[in-house]
């Protein structure tokens, strides 16, 4: 892997996998919910949509074209931290993918009657968001865990925002956070280093723009909330979730041991004990996410409102279990395989090394090379393991659900 900067700032990442006929290039840029205001939430993921609207060199159907024209993949997406825009080719297209990415980024047109149309598809896409439950009540729960902070507003924003931002909303957006040096460029796959630095020079080099700003001070609220929404379902889905560690913490890897163990794949306590034994959900799992300053651990279930209070329980005798009990060698030799084993697998995808570079470079402003990834891992102990459950699942809770008339539910949870 190779790493330079061009003379305006651009931070560009290289890692050459000859053995491939493609390429991944990817852009991060510094932008995303966790750094809106209440006033301009959902203007990351709006300007993600308007960067394929058209550019001052393209139209949004010349975008389209040119990339099916090559067989391509062209997209983007937008989180809490970054919005990303990603394109995957064969190596000889890299110079048309490099300039249609490069365009979209650092001169979108940003036309007002573009903008009216794209505004409904935000829209429907809100819509289908709260047609699935399932991301309702993560949304639900953002809140419950950071209250009026910006980690508890949605990516899309509310549907009265997007109806009413203009152009010129999304150009003031723009100004404060698209910019060479709040933003990453990585590419993976058959390039040369020496050709890439040329591409991105051709391309990227006369973008200028802001500096960008710093993620907010962000932390759980000091009393979490239980909170609910009604939704017309057959099931109704619970989230619970405690604190845990920050973005770039070396407990990350404690946690995501234990997290395998406690409900994080098919042979998890959670996953064993709630869908195999007692046939109560469907879907059961837990996930850490990990943020600027602060971090959550979440367990998910859907079920049956008849079942829910015994999935509850069960859910906290599974959690006691651990803590009064510990884990078997057995249980820890196995996630600590299966981390190890999805880690290098996934390094076989030129677009997993292109996001896990870029990804790092913009949030943790280094490169983990992989060995350290596979030696932190090895590292972890069982007493490490221990630690971090009783760091994380004795600490304070909070809780979401969503069903018909959730908020009866909130009573059976402590």
């Amino acid at each position: 892997m190779e790493k330079f900067t061009l003379q305006n700032g651009l931070t560009v990442l290289v890692e050459p996998m000859p053995y491939l006929r493609s390429v991944s290039l990817g852009v991060w840029v510094k932008a995303g919910s966790m750094l809106e205001s209440r006033e301009e939430n959902g203007l990351s993921h709006f300007m993600e949509h308007m960067a394929f609207k058209g550019t001052e060199h393209r139209t949004a159907r010349q975008i389209a074209e040119e990339m099916d024209c090559i067989g391509g993949q062209l997209n983007a997406s937008t989180s809490k931290l970054c919005t990303n825009y990603y394109a995957k080719v064969i190596d000889e297209d890299l110079p048309l993918a490099a300039d249609i990415l490069a365009d979209m980024v650092c001169r979108p047109a940003l036309d007002e009657e573009e903008l009216n149309k794209e505004r409904g598809v935000v829209l429907e896409e809100i819509a289908m968001v709260e047609d699935n439950p399932e991301d309702v009540v993560y949304d639900v729960l953002a809140e419950a865990v950071f209250g009026q902070q910006s980690l508890g507003q949605t990516i899309l924003g509310p549907k009265e925002k997007i109806a009413a931002y203009t152009a010129k909303d999304l150009r003031a957006f723009r100004q404060r956070h698209y910019g060479p040096q709040n933003a990453v460029v990585a590419l993976a796959g058959n390039v040369e280093a020496s050709r890439a630095r040329e591409l991105m020079e051709q391309y990227f080099g006369s973008w200028q723009g802001a500096a960008g700003e710093e993620f907010p001070q962000a932390t759980a609220i000091p009393e979490p909330k239980k909170l609910s929404r009604d939704k017309d379902t057959e099931q109704v889905h619970l989230c619970v979730s405690f604190r845990s560690h920050e973005m770039g913490s070396d407990q990350v890897y404690p946690t995501a041991v234990l997290n395998n163990i406690l409900g994080g794949g098919m042979s998890s306590r959670l996953f064993q004990r709630i869908r195999e034994e007692l046939g109560m959900a469907y879907t059961v799992y837990s996930g850490p996410s990990s943020y600027p300053h602060c971090g959550e651990f979440t367990v998910y279930a859907a079920t049956s409102p008849r079942h829910l209070k015994t999935v509850l329980e069960q859910m906290d005798i599974e959690i006691k279990k651990l803590l009064d009990g510990g884990v078997t060698e057995k249980e820890f030799q196995m996630s600590k395989a299966q981390l190890k084993g999805s880690f290098i697998l996934g390094l076989e995808s030129a677009y997993n090394r292109m996001s896990a570079l870029g990804h790092n470079q913009i949030l943790l402003n280094r490169v983990i090379p992989p060995e350290d990834t596979i030696a932190a891992i090895e590292k972890v102990t069982m007493e490490d393991v221990m630690a971090s459950a009783q760091t994380i699942l004795t600490g304070p809770r909070a809780y979401a659900v969503v069903g018909r008339k959730a908020e009866k539910y909130l009573s059976a949870m402590r």
